[in-house]
């Protein structure tokens, strides 16, 4: 496939005197502008360590845990629950980043293509919620725990320290972030290669759940839905991270690092941690905190390994978090007048994450089961949007249209309500609130992200069609740098 030229952006949004390059200790200038063609460097394939090591985390394994315990599912019925519902994820993940490089801008502002430049305040209003506040929280729990477990000290000790680290690294921006990622990944990928081999040796697939592994096809859905979720969450700053590839990166390379990063890494932990329901058991781990009882199964030196990784993998994926947060943020329209405006914007969102993750330390496993299945009930007629949009318009870029705040396109925020709208009431299955379908029908488990998706994916269709035939041109000529109203 031959790279389609970059789109020229408009000429009033594209930085100058930025002087960053390749730098790494060096503050990433500038917000959500385009990134110009002499900043552009990397390869595809750095998006496999980049989107792999943020995944090689207890956060992930505990959705395999989850799987079993919260459920109901046998171990097969798990895995092939994973399988499903991180393939959706990966394939989802690998089209948007494809598209980074030749766009050059973060996902959010690719975003205002759908959604138009006020109506994208929605979904990046969402984005900076769930990413730079509700994910940044569960992944500092999470890290805070594994040193607990390893050195006694008090969570709330632990979650200050990683804060800072965490915060310090997203403040001086993406090559520090990537570079972090590169080299976190070996070390990474070596202790849960042979933490995963133990625990999968130790583990019963036979085994049943207490409950009898009576989770049936709703608990199959409930865990396709908290699986999709947790690997789903990263799709909306996918191009964040490929943005500052050259434009003619080849696209199929760039989607499939991404992509295969984030499959794979996701879909080994989540089995491990499906498996380590029975290890445990047979061990007789007992433990309210749920890595303690995670690494019980394995030697002590290894455990004490798997604990420091534990909490590396969390500080991996929430530099992300917080860098994404911010970028988001910036995304909603709000100026922020500040030549390190990304940078301000991301350490003032690492203080907000420490409080709300100060108050998550006291009920993790219940919080973290509620948090992944509420998440995809936005992002699934999010992606709906976005991936109908993408189609539709032939991946043609109207760059002008990014930041122009006289942009409008209402069909994806029609759309976008309506997805949320309808699959919530009708279909979320959740402690606090269960929809009329699941209570009619308790064994249909939870499709609202199914339905969201599709949901939101014809509405959109429907009306842009009708946008663009109202105003006299192919339903796919809506690229042409033309207003849609």
């Amino acid at each position: 496939m031959t790279p389609e030229p970059a789109p020229d952006p408009a000429p009033d949004v594209v930085p100058t005197g930025r002087d960053y390059g390749e730098r790494v200790i060096a503050v990433e200038p500038g917000g959500n502008e385009p990134i110009p063609a002499d900043e552009r460097h990397g390869r595809p394939r750095q998006l496999f360590w980049t989107w792999t090591s943020p995944n090689l985390e207890f956060a992930t394994i505990f959705v395999g845990v989850l799987s079993v315990q919260a459920f109901g599912l046998t171990f097969a019925q798990a895995v092939a629950a994973v399988l499903l519902g991180n393939g959706l994820a990966a394939i989802a993940h690998g089209v948007l980043s494809a598209r980074g490089p030749l766009a050059g801008v973060p996902q959010m502002v690719l975003g205002r293509l759908a959604f138009g430049y006020r109506g994208n305040a929605l979904p990046a209003g969402l984005m900076t919620i769930t990413s730079g506040f509700g994910w940044f929280a569960v992944n500092s729990v999470s890290a805070a725990f594994a040193l607990n477990s390893l050195t006694g000290l008090h969570p709330a000790t632990w979650l200050a320290v990683v804060v800072l680290v965490q915060i310090a690294v997203a403040f001086v921006g993406h090559n520090l972030v990537q570079v972090f990622e590169r080299f976190a990944f070996p070390v990474l990928a070596l202790v849960f290669a042979v933490g995963a081999v133990i625990v999968l040796a130790q583990s019963d697939p036979s085994a049943v759940p207490a409950g009898g592994g009576t989770g049936g096809v709703g608990g199959f859905l409930l865990t396709v839905g908290a699986v999709f979720g947790y690997s789903a969450g990263w799709s909306p700053y996918a191009a964040d991270y490929a943005r500052y590839l050259p434009a003619d990166s080849p696209r199929l390379r760039t989607g499939l690092a991404a992509g295969l990063g984030l499959f794979g890494s996701t879909t080994v932990l989540m089995i491990v941690g499906a498996a380590s329901v029975s290890a445990t058991a047979a061990a007789g781990v007992l433990s309210d905190n749920p890595t303690t009882a995670f690494v019980g199964v394995l030697p002590g030196a290894l455990a004490s390994l798997t604990l420091l990784a534990i909490a590396l993998g969390a500080i991996a994926a929430n530099v992300l978090n917080v860098y994404s947060g911010a970028m988001s943020f910036l995304s909603m329209g709000v100026d922020v007048p500040l030549r390190w405006a990304r940078a301000v914007v991301a350490a003032a969102f690492g203080v907000v994450g420490l409080v709300i993750a100060l108050l998550a330390l006291g009920d993790a496993a219940h919080s973290y089961e509620g948090f992944l299945l509420v998440i995809v009930y936005w992002i699934g007629p999010w992606l709906g949007v976005v991936l109908t949009d993408q189609y539709l318009r032939r991946d043609r870029l109207p760059t002008e249209l990014l930041y122009d705040r006289g942009h409008r396109n209402t069909a994806g925020v029609v759309a976008l309500l309506v997805g949320i709208v309808v699959s919530v009431p009708l279909f979320s299955n959740q402690v606090l609130f269960v929809g009329l379908i699941p209570r009619l029908v308790p064994g249909v488990g939870d499709v609202t992200f199914l339905v969201g998706i599709a949901l939101s994916a014809g509405v959109y269709a429907l009306l842009f069609r009708r946008q663009a035939g109202r105003a006299g041109r192919a339903p796919v000529a809506g690229a042409d740098g033309r207003r849609a109203e």
